[in-house]
């Protein structure tokens, strides 16, 4: 029985710490490969972490509201197998015949440069667990090619079973493969010039605090609740003078006014 470390994945350049918001796997539970294990909350999205192994949860490292940096060991499963992580695509041998062509010296130079060169995931907004990117790698599926399947799990998530589905359907021929975007040599013709921003005074009694998500949830929820009560008291005020007999009256809120003056 060996054991696997899950770690947090990586969710994109800016994101480098996720809060638990709930476990959806207990100790000593089954779990199978691709299978969500807890639900993570950042400031961008909320997501699910996969399992990238069958086998069963031993211990969990982390409880719900603990923050998590990206690639700290947030849970362990034990496996049948020996060896503790995902095995790495096996190179291939080949052996060099005693003549070669230069047909064949010219493919193995562009297979190899394709190797030397992998994929990137982490640029897309989409999450793809470490599993999916693994099985994007050894099947070579360009990130165009990622984001274009359509995922079946929460979210629109790209399973295991999507990405093998298109890796069978591809090799079918029955996929068409969108064309690689061309590199970029050279600088756009008229390239945006973005403004300085203006400065901030600082005073030394100042304290900048960082937006939390519990935050940016508090404003939107004030923001939608404030335009509620706008229309209520529009209501009411209709009401009021209907109730005075003074008669109902096109109240008008000071944004509509403004809309009609432009």
């Amino acid at each position: 029985m060996a054991k696997f470390e899950l770690k947090l994945p990586k969710m994109g350049e800016s994101v480098a710490e996720a809060t638990i918001t709930s476990w959806l796997k207990n100790v000593g539970d089954t779990i199978e490969a691709d299978e969500a294990i807890l639900e993570i909350a950042t400031d961008k999205v909320d997501s699910e972490v996969p399992s990238e192994v069958d086998g069963t949860l031993v211990e969990v490292l982390f409880q719900v509201d603990d923050v998590v940096q990206v690639g700290q060991t947030i849970a362990i499963i034990e496996t049948d197998g020996d060896n503790a992580s995902v095995p790495a695509p096996a190179a291939t041998e080949t052996t060099a015949p005693a003549a070669i062509t230069v047909e064949t010296a010219s493919a193995q130079v562009e297979k190899g440069m394709e190797t030397a060169a992998p994929v990137d995931y982490t640029d897309s907004d989409s999450f793809y667990s470490p599993l999916v990117k693994n099985i994007a790698k050894e099947e070579n599926i360009s990130l165009q090619e990622l984001e274009s399947i359509k995922g079946t799990g929460s979210n629109g998530r790209v399973t295991k079973n999507d990405i093998l589905s298109y890796v069978a359907d591809k090799k079918a021929g029955k996929t068409t493969t969108a064309a690689a975007p061309q590199a970029k040599t050279t600088a756009p013709a008229s390239a945006p010039v973005q403004k300085p921003a203006a400065p901030v005074s600082v005073n030394g009694g100042d304290e900048i605090i960082e937006m939390t998500r519990m935050g940016g949830k508090l404003i939107s929820h004030h923001m939608i609740a404030s335009v509620k009560l706008v229309l209520m008291f529009k209501v009411l005020l209709n009401v009021m003078l209907l109730i005075s007999g003074t008669g109902e009256r096109n109240i008008k809120t000071p944004l509509q006014k403004e809309k009609e003056k432009t």
